[in-house]
């Protein structure tokens, strides 16, 4: 149902843009949109993952690092029977993690200073297990092409104001009011289906890492760390906000109508749940993560789990 869900939303995302487009240029305006779009996606379909790192600052982690961070995506990255990702740290000190690529193949995994200092190893893998099941769903994908497809929706709207047909079909007020909630409808799509595949994220990492009680634990720390460490990369760049784990912006608490993520306590009830069913798998291997944790400048360092 949670594709489905997308698929309906991904449409709902389309028709907007192509409305807008018709609102503006009449059926050739349709058509119009519909081509700038198709064009955009194909760039960012191409270049989204390069552009994402770069906008955070990631750092390549090389393979055999001493901590063993590749081994361990590694190891995930088997029980997800997925190709190994490309491994990013981002040097800020909130914890968080996202994922991107436009395909299983061509996938890169980020993780923050931060997480690493704060989460033990078995807490880590099921962040590590989250963000490969959004590969593996090709969620990185979706949600590079709605974020395209609401960016291209404001932008239209902005427009709207200085072209006469939309004007004539809508008068000035009109277009005034599709200026403001086009752009806001654009939003809220954007945020269901970002809403949607993170409940998807979380079950399938569980099953992953054979323990819901690891990602569960690791949400919970990383949405306190969250709340009190600013992550300046992600307050210039809001548009990538989606794409981490715990929402990086300083925003809504509860499930809303604008929140880019569900409520941390939702996720959490929906993952001991998945324990208290058996939705561990016992035995699980553990994660081959050393005993020490990842370096990070002088100004973060401090007493950590690792230490």
């Amino acid at each position: 149902m949670g594709y489905v869900k997308t698929a309906m939303l991904m449409a709902a995302m389309t028709a907007l843009f192509m409305g807008v487009g018709y609102l503006i240029g009449g059926s050739g305006g349709a058509v119009i949109a519909l081509a700038v779009a198709a064009a955009m996606n194909a760039f960012t379909w191409w270049n989204s993952d390069r552009m994402i790192l770069r906008m955070h600052n990631a750092q390549p982690v090389a393979p055999g690092d001493r901590l063993g961070l590749h081994a361990l995506i590694a190891e995930l990255a088997r029980n997800a029977g997925l190709p190994e990702p490309k491994v990013y740290l981002i040097d800020t000190p909130q914890p968080n993690a996202f994922a991107t690529g436009r395909n299983p193949a061509n996938a890169a995994v980020a993780v923050t200073a931060g997480l690493m200092h704060s989460l033990t190893r078995e807490e880590l893998a099921g962040v590590i297990a989250h963000e490969l099941a959004h590969i593996r769903n090709h969620d990185t994908a979706i949600m590079t092409v709605t974020a395209t497809f609401a960016g291209a929706i404001s932008m239209l709207a902005n427009f709207a104001l200085f072209f006469g047909g939309s004007r004539e079909r809508l008068g000035l007020v009109g277009t005034l009011l599709m200026m403001f909630l086009a752009p806001m409808a654009a939003a809220l799509v954007q945020m269901a289906i970002s809403r949607t595949r993170e409940y998807a994220a979380d079950k399938a990492g569980a099953e992953i890492c054979g323990q819901p009680i690891w990602l569960a634990s690791a949400l919970e720390k990383i949405a306190v760390g969250a709340a009190r460490i600013d992550n300046h990369a992600a307050e210039r760049n809001p548009a990538t906000a989606h794409m981490f784990i715990i929402n990086p912006l300083h925003a809504h608490k509860y499930d809303s109508l604008f929140a880019t993520h569900p409520a941390t306590e939702n996720r959490v009830a929906a993952l001991r749940a998945m324990m208290a069913h058996g939705g561990g798998i016992s035995g699980a291997a553990e994660p081959p993560m050393s005993a020490s944790r990842i370096p990070i400048t002088k100004k973060h360092r401090r007493a950590g789990p690792w230490s």
